[in-house]
């Protein structure tokens, strides 16, 4: 999420969002209360479909043509007149995958990130959530390696190789437990920027069949 968020508050002038939508090169504003509280969102578009709504340098009203609620956004004068509410929020603990399918499944192009006192603390986009895409291999193979494979599981190196093109990793070589494999693949996939996991491990134990278990062995 980006954490330093220019914001408006209900009674900015929409010259001012405007101004500060373009200062700060963003598409839109929060707008909050006197706690930071996000209470509606204010975009380019807001702004634009009021524009679009004022009659012409010739007089013509395209009043007959607007919908109610277009024509309702013609009167604003504030922040507060023109945003768009409710306003949906995200937490700081949430992953990408579940922002991702928040968004997709509101229909909506960014989410203020609120703390548990409902301040504003960052606000996290469709771009943010893309970032990741575009990551490096090599950054990516080696995230891999030195911690899924290294620390996290803490595996002899060389034991499983490693290669990724175009964000799909590749994992051959053996592991030492049959039941290590989908945690492998589990953590792969969770690295930013990985697109799928493909593997081709051999194991040195079947630690998944019954006769593993000595209460199944064969006497």
């Amino acid at each position: 999420m980006t954490r330093n968020v220019a914001t408006a508050s209900p009674e900015a002038s929409l010259k001012t969002v405007a101004r500060s939508l373009d200062d700060n090169g963003v598409s839109a504003l929060p707008v909050v209360d006197t706690r930071l509280h996000p209470i509606g969102i204010v975009s380019e578009a807001d702004l634009l479909r009021r524009q679009a709504g004022l009659p012409d340098t010739e007089g013509r009203d395209p009043m007959h043509t607007t919908a109610p609620m277009d024509r309702a956004s013609m009167d604003a004068r504030t922040a507060g007149d023109l945003m768009s509410t409710p306003v949906l929020t995200a937490r700081p603990e949430w992953g990408i995958v579940e922002t991702a399918r928040f968004l997709h499944e509101r229909g909506v192009k960014r989410l203020p990130v609120v703390d548990d006192t409902g301040a504003l603390v960052g606000i996290v986009s469709r771009t943010d959530l893309l970032r990741p895409m575009l990551r490096r291999d090599d950054a990516i193979r080696d995230e891999i390696v030195d911690d899924v494979l290294g620390r996290t599981l803490r595996m002899t190196p060389g034991g499983v190789a490693v290669t990724v093109n175009e964000g799909v990793v590749s994992l051959s070589g053996q592991v030492q437990e049959r039941s290590t494999i989908p945690i492998v693949e589990q953590l792969c996939q969770s690295v930013d920027g990985v697109v799928s996991v493909d593997q081709a491990l051999g194991y040195a134990i079947d630690d998944l069949s019954p006769v593993a278990d000595p209460r199944h062995a064969t006497h």
